[in-house]
């Protein structure tokens, strides 16, 4: 029971991810009742990716989805906040959050191979 809720669940939390990703003026207006600030709608995206991540890190095969969620979401973030830098948004903390973001998820992907590589 508890892994076909989990499963349920996680792939729930993942589409509407995808959903607030694509379409965060209408998922801020359908969930708060108004239009988003520019701004609003940056976080909202950033959310979406945490919701993906989340979806990933929850779904039930496998022992390391953990990882797999971490890696998806620390990856999507960095290159999603590279995109808002460069069209001109950007505040004092936009570029060190990019580089944090990049240097844990390398650090995750070497992580990761030194585990595959251990009998």
């Amino acid at each position: 029971m508890i892994k076909t809720l989990l499963l349920v669940t996680s792939l729930l939390e993942a589409a509407f991810g995808i959903f607030v990703l694509v379409a965060p003026g209408l998922a801020y207006s359908l969930l708060f009742g108004g239009a988003a600030a520019p701004s609003a709608l940056i976080m909202a995206r950033v959310y979406g990716i945490a919701l993906i991540g989340l979806g990933i890190a929850c779904y039930p095969p496998g022992v390391r989805q953990g990882y797999y969620g971490m890696l998806a979401y620390g990856m999507l973030v960095a290159l999603y906040l590279v995109i808002v830098g460069t069209a001109g948004t950007a505040g004092i903390l936009l570029w060190p959050a990019v580089v944090v973001h990049l240097l844990l998820s390398a650090a995750l992907i070497v992580a990761g191979r030194a585990a595959q590589t251990k009998p």
